[in-house]
């Protein structure tokens, strides 16, 4: 059987030297049941050994005198489900085979899915800036890898501090692509000239970009992708360290929460605009919140308040205004974590189903 490899064995229990038993009990040693059928040959009276010959593995058995059809018939039936089973184990090993290539797949698209989650990471601040009479704070989280959320701070001037919060429709790779674009050209350029400022030929040599004019400026240069629906939310303001003032624009972004330092509660102020792309000719207002020391200023991606429950309610405006009263104690980087963690909390069993941004200002 080892030289030959048979399909079958049509095997006599009673043998001369050795016992049919012993050789099936060889066999299954070596082959299964399914690997080699063994059909037992054996007297019409021999019932124990036909019940010792099925407990050691033999697959059927016939009896003396043989009856060629019947045998015929039953070696047949025995060879089909052998070639079922050979059919099965190559359907496994292919499968086995697709599987190891899939996760491979899966592997290399893990390790480019992290690298581009170090680039899109890379292009957060590092650390909030040090602008004399207000600090920030800042957290983001994505839902996936790749998130759609983006965010900065930055200096334009020893006046003027530029903070914006962006959201790409979408999540993956697409959103994460446009996202980082994004957040390569909303700052300032060593040339002088970007979407934030333009250069002038007058001193001091540049033009800082009113938050609507930017807004237009944007929604002129990324107008909606209708194949893949792409656009997206935009908030950005300049924050005047002189004049204690925010001047702000919201392009289908939800507004940002003032939190006054005294007692009074704290307030969303909305700045109604078409999110960017989607008008081809839309105009953009601003708005402008002035800030006293001590005031906070909360900026935030709508994955804040459109986080829903394991039952189906979603973490609305009033809850984030609720929310927000009782971490006023906190400092600013605890309450900014605070909120996250609020959201995630509100989320759970399940983890967030879109990406979370928060970034807050004090005036001090």
């Amino acid at each position: 059987a080892s030289r030959t490899q048979p399909d079958l064995i049509l095997l006599d229990i009673m043998m001369p030297g050795i016992s049919g038993l012993d050789v099936l009990k060889d066999v299954r040693k070596r082959w299964s049941r399914a690997q080699l059928p063994v059909i037992m040959a054996t007297a019409k009276d021999s019932s124990e050994d036909i019940v010792k010959a099925l407990k050691l593995g033999a697959n059927d058995y016939v009896t003396k005198p043989i009856d060629f059809p019947v045998v015929n018939a039953r070696v047949q039936t025995q060879l089909t489900m052998k070639r079922s089973f050979e059919h099965i184990q190559r359907l496994e090993r292919q499968l086995s085979k697709q599987n190891e290539n899939l996760e491979e797949v899966n592997r290399r698209m893990r390790r480019d899915l992290e690298a581009a989650a170090i680039v899109q990471q890379s292009g957060l601040p590092q650390a909030s800036p040090k602008v004399s009479g207000v600090q920030f704070a800042w957290a983001y989280q994505p839902c996936s890898e790749l998130g759609g959320d983006s965010m900065n701070i930055f200096q334009i001037d020893g006046r003027h501090v530029a903070v914006y919060v962006l959201d790409v429709s979408g999540h993956g790779v697409p959103a994460a692509l446009l996202s980082v674009t994004l957040n390569r050209q909303i700052k300032p350029h060593l040339d002088g000239n970007s979407p934030v400022m333009e250069a002038q030929p007058e001193p001091p040599g540049y033009a800082i970009t009113p938050p609507a004019t930017l807004a237009a400026k944007l929604n002129r240069s990324y107008p909606i992708d209708w194949e893949i629906q792409q656009y997206f939310t935009v908030l950005y303001g300049l924050y005047d360290t002189v004049e204690r003032q925010f001047r702000f624009v919201g392009a289908g972004h939800p507004g940002p929460v003032v939190v006054r330092a005294g007692d009074e509660a704290p307030a969303i102020c909305d700045s109604p605009g078409y999110p960017i792309g989607i008008m081809p000719d839309a105009e953009y207002d601003e708005c402008t919140i002035g800030l006293n020391p001590g005031d906070r200023l909360y900026l935030y991606s709508d994955g804040l308040i459109e986080q829903r429950n394991a039952s189906g309610k979603m973490f609305n405006r009033k809850l984030l205004l609720d929310f927000m009263k009782s971490i006023r104690s906190m400092t600013l980087g605890q309450s900014v974590h605070a909120m996250m963690d609020e959201v995630r909390k509100w989320a759970s069993p399940n983890l967030p189903d879109d990406d979370l941004t928060v970034v807050a200002m004090e005036v001090v």
